[in-house]
């Protein structure tokens, strides 16, 4: 029987449950009135003889609906098959309140149904076309009984009145069923979509939203205690915009607005301000996540707005571990052209460094080697032997400094803790430094007091460390000024400092300062000598010891480095004599700019 009926409704209905609903609705009650219909002429025919013309057209009336399903199963047109329907039930009405009264015809009050049934065909312009036909037919009988063309029928008043209202009644009634059925199948049909959608929104994980025009929250997925820590029901009107970070507040908002009024889909990032996210809602420390909010205006078919209070949908995910990648990713990249730039300068500083050096040694060697070239003179001969020994001692403070950057880096580098005189080791190496000093016309102070400081660190490391800062010192110090060693015991830490009244640091130059062959003027006609590795290998060499640098300077007012070590090394637990690995860069704390200057650099540099 259901394939029957499956095989009478037209292709062009398609998978659309609501139209082929109505089709099986309209073909399954017309074949029943017409069955009814035909099933009942011969008893009638047997029962009262020969119909009248009245009771025929009654008889044909009631048999066509049967050319509305034929209509309706060859052309899929259900509003065409209705308004015949609709028409023939009207003529139908007509012809018996003609032979029954006219306007006094209980008959009439079956008109009432023209518009109820053309309800269920979901067609506003059918409703008023079968109200329309009804309207016509009432006025056709007083018409027709103002001509006198109406005859009083045969059947009693008394008994009509019952007849029709009856059948009336049970005529709505049945469609009232109809509706109450469809009205049940879609509630039903709804609620399986829902608890569908419902699967979809849980398995997918990210928050949905829906919005109104205003941009509050009208509805939130069970996807929100996952992603805030709170529930959905506190998420509603402003509850989400008040996790927002202050700052992406705007943001979010414009997102939402734009929507409205713009077709495409949007994207927008912001931190939310999220509770611990394991455990109850609100027992965890607060904090904030980023999170990606893809949103679309709902719109039906034509473009316009859905609806004011479902007006813009939104996907919400968490990308926290994105953007910790991308951070990830940049602080690599930032890494890769720090390394790219390093190498840059060593092969710019080392052939020069090199080169200078070696066309001295090669030059005075070849002079002196030569028996017509060597001066006779034993004193221009010293003097050039003086030439080459310096050349060489040149290189190898170079070569050694790179092996020591080298092993730092490498993390191959082996610090022995000894006690030791600290107070020695600095005049030992103001001494070594003080011919240099003033050759360079430069006074070399010391203030530190001349007793046992008894420091336990690696003494050949701490030897370099001073070295280097006072040789630096001299170098970029003009004649006439001063450098001041100082040192002195602050608590359970051996601080040294070496402040110079020299050049100084431009403050652009300044975090960068302890890269490998970075130099402020790195120019080959630049007035100093030098790789760049001096601060370096300091930097490494005292974060070994688990300590620590800081510097201040003004440009043209000189500079101070002050260097910060354990008294004894041993009493830190990470310290040992082995090999300790150690990343060179942008380790040292620069306490002479503020916070949020640093920070604007690293920004910059990243940029």
């Amino acid at each position: 029987m259901r394939q029957r009926l499956a095989s009478l409704i037209h292709p062009s209905v398609g998978e659309d449950e609501d139209e082929r609903a109505r089709h099986e609705h309209f073909i399954v009650t017309r074949l029943i009135v017409a069955f009814v219909a035909l099933a009942a002429l011969p008893l009638y025919l047997a029962v009262f003889g020969v119909p009248s013309l009245a009771q025929l057209l009654v008889l044909i009336f009631l048999a066509a609906p049967i050319g509305a399903v034929v209509l309706l199963s060859q052309t899929g047109r259900l509003d065409v098959a209705y308004g015949l329907s609709s028409a023939s039930f009207a003529l139908l009405v007509l012809v018996l309140a003609t032979a029954s009264g006219g306007t006094t015809s209980p008959a009439l009050i079956c008109l009432v149904a023209l518009p109820v049934e053309a309800l269920l065909s979901g067609s506003t312009r059918l409703v008023l076309a079968s109200s329309f036909m009804g309207v016509v037919a009432a006025f056709s009988v007083a018409l027709l009984q103002a001509l006198g063309l109406i005859q009083a029928g045969g059947v009693q008043p008394g008994l009509m009145m019952p007849l029709c209202a009856s059948a009336a009644i049970g005529y709505v009634a049945t469609q009232a069923l109809a509706v109450c059925r469809r009205e049940a199948k879609d509630r039903a049909v709804i609620a399986q979509h829902d608890a569908r959608d419902q699967v979809v929104l849980e398995t997918i994980g990210d928050l949905v939203t829906w919005h109104d025009r205003s941009g509050s929250v009208v509805f939130v997925s069970s996807a929100a205690e996952a992603l805030t820590g709170l529930s959905a029901r506190r998420l509603y009107g402003r509850g989400l915009f008040d996790l927002v970070h202050i700052a992406d507040r705007p943001a979010f908002i414009k997102t939402l607005t734009d929507a409205v009024f713009c077709p495409g889909p949007l994207n927008v990032q912001f931190r939310l301000n999220v509770t611990s996210r394991h455990g109850e809602a609100g027992a965890g420390s607060a904090g904030f996540i980023w999170v990606e909010m893809n949103v679309k205006r709902a719109e039906d078919s034509v473009g316009d707005l859905l609806d004011d209070t479902y007006a813009v949908v939104a996907v919400t995910r968490d990308i926290t571990r994105l953007k910790q990648h991308e951070a990830e990713l940049d602080e690599a990249l930032a890494q890769a052209e720090s390394a790219n730039e390093a190498k840059s300068r060593f092969l710019a500083t080392v052939s020069h460094e090199l080169r200078t050096p070696l066309n001295a040694i090669i030059g005075f060697s070849e002079i002196l080697a030569s028996p017509a070239l060597s001066p006779h003179d034993q004193a221009r001969q010293r003097e050039y032997a003086m030439i080459v020994q310096n050349s060489g001692r040149h290189l190898l403070e170079m070569v050694n400094m790179l092996l020591d950057m080298s092993r730092i880096e490498a993390g191959n580098f082996e610090i022995e803790l000894e006690p030791f005189d600290a107070s020695a080791l600095l005049d030992d190496c103001c001494d070594l430094m003080q011919l240099k000093a003033k050759d360079a016309q430069i006074t070399l102070k010391r203030q530190f007091e001349r007793n046992d400081h008894v420091l336990v660190a690696d003494q050949r490391a701490c030897r370099q460390v001073v070295l280097n800062l006072i040789a630096n010192a001299v170098k970029f110090t003009p004649p006439g000024g001063e450098v001041c060693v100082s040192a002195k015991v602050e608590g359970e830490r051996f601080v040294l400092t070496v402040a110079d009244t020299g050049i100084g640091i431009a403050e652009e130059d300044i975090p960068r300062l302890g890269a490998p062959f970075f130099q402020a003027r790195s120019s080959y006609d630049r007035p100093y000598e030098g790789t760049g590795l001096g601060l370096s290998v300091v930097n490494g060499l005292v974060s070994l010891h688990h300590g620590t640098i800081k510097i201040a300077s003004v440009a043209g007012e000189g500079t101070t480095v002050t260097v910060s070590l354990p008294q004894d090394c041993r009493a830190v637990p990470e310290i040992t004599p082995s090999r300790q690995r150690l990343d060179i860069g942008l380790t040292m704390p620069w306490t002479n700019r503020p916070k949020d200057d640093r920070e604007k650099e690293a920004v910059r540099r990243r940029a």
